[in-house]
């Protein structure tokens, strides 16, 4: 699920390949805590 958060993420932001930023986003997502400087 995770993973397929972060692809969703990167998608968005218009990358090509995941990044470490994208996991670290969706891990936060997941977590149910506030992403700073979204």
């Amino acid at each position: 699920r995770i993973l397929r958060l972060a692809r969703t993420i990167a998608d968005l932001a218009g990358a090509e390949s995941l990044a470490t930023a994208h996991l670290t986003e969706a891990i936060a997502y997941r977590r149910g805590e506030r992403v700073v400087g979204r």
